[in-house]
């Protein structure tokens, strides 16, 4: 069995920025981590040191929402940032303070792309956004300024689906619908449009670009 990381690898580990994953601590701490596979060195100066698929699995560990909090909701208190997907139980709020954190989030996410896509492009999605298709997928919706539905509010849902990197996208509408799959390809996605056939309704299905 692998040995759990200890208080302190923890601590850097969960001190982790929640979009990029960058992460921060001694240069001792940083080679442990690399060589139990958590965190790798980017190759590229500055050589930033981000969390690993396997070092993110064990930071959202620790988040997870408890199973008494409704889904989608973070736990009072967590102090994590998640893009909206659009869904009653979300919490509320979108003053200043929620604007300067999705475009907070949204800056490291472009300077996540330069950094670990492996032609620095930012104009297309990287592999973090692969792995998280709906954070990734409301991000860009939500930092282009789009509205989120909500317990009183109509806006954007998106949504998980059974296809392979690819995430569907609700609209009040269908101009709301058309300017979501405007904001989603210049985001460096590929969205299409297509109608649910039992419902009529119509959604966007949306892909990461790859090239």
């Amino acid at each position: 069995m692998t040995r759990a990381p200890s208080a302190a690898q923890r601590r850097v580990i969960d001190g982790a920025d929640p979009v990029t994953g960058r992460v921060r601590g001694t240069e001792h701490q940083l080679a442990a981590l690399v060589r139990r596979g958590l965190v790798f060195r980017h190759p590229r100066p500055p050589h930033e040191h981000f969390l690993t698929p396997a070092g993110h699995r064990i930071r959202e560990a620790a988040n997870e929402t408890p199973a008494a909090e409704p889904a989608g909701r973070p736990a009072a208190g967590a102090g994590v940032f998640a893009a909206r997907a659009g869904g009653a139980d979300e919490a509320a709020g979108a003053g200043p303070e929620r604007a300067r954190e999705v475009h907070s989030a949204w800056q490291g996410l472009l300077e996540l792309r330069r950094m670990t896509n492996a032609d620095g492009a930012v104009d297309r999605p990287c592999g973090w956004e692969r792995a998280h298709l709906v954070r990734a997928a409301a991000l860009a919706l939500e930092a282009a300024g789009h509205r989120p539905a909500g317990g009183q509010t109509d806006g954007y849902r998106v949504r998980a689906t059974p296809q392979p990197e690819a995430v569907a996208v609700y609209a009040p509408d269908a101009q709301a619908l058309a300017a979501c799959a405007a904001t989603l390809e210049r985001a460096g996605w590929q969205p299409g449009e297509y109608t649910e056939p039992r419902t009529g309704t119509r959604y966007l299905l949306a892909s990461p670009r790859r090239v």
